[in-house]
């Protein structure tokens, strides 16, 4: 496989994860949680859009950006700070994230469709919220160091003299 390829395949899987994403945002605020039917619609499309786009396209950037690292030998200080947001990232996604999905549907499904969504559900729908939140400075971070690939500490010194 050569170092083209893999970089197209970052750029792919950084489409599906953040497009994923973004997906979560905008139904998230144009349809809402009016009630636990909507609500239940809503992380049913959340949940599956998580294995479809944001799971597979997190996977694939990080087993990118480890072939760029071990096989192409990219050690430069902006690919180890990009490893480490993705690992954070990662961390995110696969430890909370993704798991409080299914426990949202189905406090969505356990009232009535026409009935209010319970507290338990905004109470866990709010921490799905801090927790993504917490992904945005990263993740703005590594798009931008995977972009931009700056020189970064000693190596700026040495691009400069």
């Amino acid at each position: 496989m050569s170092r083209r390829l893999v970089e197209f395949l970052n750029e792919i899987a950084g489409i599906l994860y953040v497009g994923g994403i973004l997906s979560h945002i905008v139904i998230g605020a144009v349809i809402g949680a009016p009630d636990a039917g909507t609500a239940a619609i809503v992380y049913q499309y959340k949940l599956i859009s998580a294995y479809v786009l944001i799971l597979p396209g997190l996977g694939l950037k990080i087993l990118c950006d480890l072939s760029l690292f071990w096989i192409w030998n990219e050690r430069a200080w902006w690919m180890r700070i990009k490893l480490a947001l993705i690992a954070f990232l990662a961390i995110n996604a696969f430890v909370f994230l993704v798991p409080m999905m299914p426990e949202l549907l189905a406090l969505a499904q356990a009232s009535p469709p026409d009935a209010p969504v319970s507290a338990a559900f905004h109470a866990l729908e709010a921490k799905e919220a801090l927790v993504g939140m917490s992904n945005a400075l990263p993740l703005a971070l590594e798009i931008i160091l995977g972009a931009f690939k700056p020189g970064l500490f000693g190596e700026r010194r040495l691009q400069t003299a």
